[in-house]
Parts: C-alpha cells; sequence; structure tokens
C-alpha cells in the first residue's frame, strides 16, 4: 500500500494512457462507427457505388485526394449537410487525413440518419501507404 501511495502520479499516468489507448482502439465502435479499411472501402466505392466525402481543409484536399470525392470541410459539415441529403441511401465513405475527423463526421451523418457512412480508418495516410492513388 506504501508503494502506491508514494507512486500515486506515475499509477496515474499509467491507468490514464491505457484508458485513451482503449478509447482510441475501440472509441469509434462505442459511438457506433462503422469503420472500414481500405480493401473494404474500395469494394464499396467499386460495387456499392459509395460516395466519397473527404473533410479535410482545403488545402489539404489540394495536395491529393481520392478520386472523385467531394470535399466538405468538417467545420462546415452541420451547414452543408443538405448537400449530402441525396445521398442518404448509398454508402457514403468518409475520409480525412488519419481517420479522427471523418469518425466525427460519421457520427455526425449517423445523428442525421445517414446509416451507411463508414470511417476510413488510418484516412488518406492509410490510403497512400496501400498504394492507392491520390489526385490533384
Amino acid at each position: 500500500m506504501q508503494f502506491v501511495i508514494n507512486n500515486i502520479l506515475p499509477i496515474s499516468l499509467a491507468v490514464f494512457s491505457g484508458i485513451m489507448l482503449l478509447w482510441s482502439l475501440f472509441g469509434n465502435r462505442f459511438r457506433g462507427i462503422k469503420e472500414v479499411n481500405s480493401a473494404a472501402a474500395l469494394q464499396l466505392i467499386n460495387h456499392k457505388n459509395a460516395v466519397i466525402l473527404d473533410v479535410r481543409e482545403p488545402n489539404e484536399y489540394d495536395a491529393g485526394h481520392v478520386l472523385n470525392s467531394k470535399l466538405i470541410p468538417l467545420g462546415k459539415l452541420k451547414e452543408r449537410m443538405g448537400e449530402l441529403e441525396k445521398y442518404k441511401e448509398q454508402p457514403i465513405v468518409v475520409v480525412c487525413r488519419s481517420g479522427n475527423r471523418s469518425g466525427t463526421a460519421c457520427f455526425l451523418l449517423g445523428k442525421q440518419g445517414f446509416t451507411q457512412a463508414y470511417n476510413l480508418a488510418g484516412g488518406v495516410q492509410a490510403w497512400q501507404k496501400n498504394n492507392l492513388p491520390l489526385e490533384k
């Protein structure tokens, strides 16, 4: 017990770090967000006519984006949600740099009734790592 009392700060930091690690691995599942890897995203795009929604900023998008993706930065998604209404019954693959912003976008889409919103796990970074093309 004395050990715990003497080392409460490092122990607390270790526990907090563990919780954060678990949240990063399972947080999207807790929020009801569906994730797909690059291969599954390609299947949705090629066989289910999925829409690709890029939620990065315009300068990031201009540096390279998934072919035929639609740009709506995350900060403007709520006000521009109407532009996506016609895709409500289609799968939507949401993309950002690493998968964090797109997870938030999927959550927002889900709240608006988009039942087929998929977060691209790892984002554009994972897309590139799998040698998939980007257009500029």
